[in-house]
């Protein structure tokens, strides 16, 4: 059940020159939120942005919730030099989140960039059976880097320039994978895919290619956040879904790209 309540920032610290790490006090959450859910997120006292913005889970517990963010326009710049003891407005949680693998099921993580936000908790709780893939263009894309080491069963860091891991995307190092190690069965495994519109597309193909199943979460332009305004359909198998209610994560193979 999703609540509207008021937060109080007990931190926004910089993760990067273009990511904060926001951390809320959350004593009126109304329910633990489950990996690949979301909330509105939206600076209080102002209408200036009007809307909110939609935010992944990224961490809770401990009477707080954490969000990291990207720097990209006018309401995220206003929330970066927000400071602590100020107020924030949320909205969540949100849209569905990620179904957990069965036993004896190898969950594939793979993360571009800003969508290791939401992946980040599902790597918590699926902890030494994960085998996470990370890519981005440049090393300094890659956030979080130290926490996640210790987390997942095996980290695959890539990078397009090189910078950082392997030379190369994240879809070229997942195959590569695939490849290396044909003795798994494609029933044995479980995909789990976040990041830029390209890469689910090119996940969805290589799983489509592989006979693998899966669960992708999704971007989408959203205004009000619980399917009223329509602004975020996406296109299925079934007709056009709205990513805030029916998604933000889909079956794999559901999403018409």
């Amino acid at each position: 059940m999703s609540k509207y309540l008021i937060a109080e920032i007990k931190d926004n610290r910089p993760v990067n020159k273009n990511h904060n790490l926001l951390v809320l006090d959350s004593p009126g959450i109304p329910e633990t939120p489950s990996p690949g859910q979301f909330y509105m997120v939206g600076i209080e006292g102002t209408n200036d942005p009007l809307l909110k913005r939609p935010f992944s889970l990224f961490r809770e517990g401990n009477g707080e919730i954490h969000f990291l963010y990207r720097i990209k326009g006018k309401g995220t710049g206003l929330l970066r030099q927000m400071e602590k003891g100020e107020k924030v407005s949320l909205l969540g949680p949100l849209g569905n989140g990620y179904p957990l693998p069965p036993k004896n099921i190898t969950p594939l993580l793979i993360a571009g960039g800003i969508g290791i936000a939401s992946l980040f908790p599902l790597a918590a709780k699926l902890s030494d059976s994960a085998i996470l893939f990370y890519g981005g263009r440049t090393g300094d894309e890659l956030l979080m880097l130290d926490e996640l080491k210790g987390m997942v069963k095996e980290l695959i860091i890539s990078t397009d320039n090189g910078s950082a891991g392997k030379k190369g995307t994240v879809i070229d190092v997942l195959n590569i994978f695939l490849t290396s190690n044909s003795q798994l069965l494609t029933s044995n495994l479980l995909l789990y895919a976040c990041g830029p519109s390209p890469m689910l597309e090119a996940v969805s193909r290589v799983a489509s290619e592989k006979g693998i199943k899966g669960y992708i979460s999704t971007e989408g332009n959203m205004a009000c956040g619980v399917g009223a305004c329509l602004s975020c359909a996406v296109n299925t198998k079934k007709g056009y879904k709205r990513v805030c209610k029916e998604g933000p994560v889909f079956a794999i193979e559901e999403i018409v790209w």
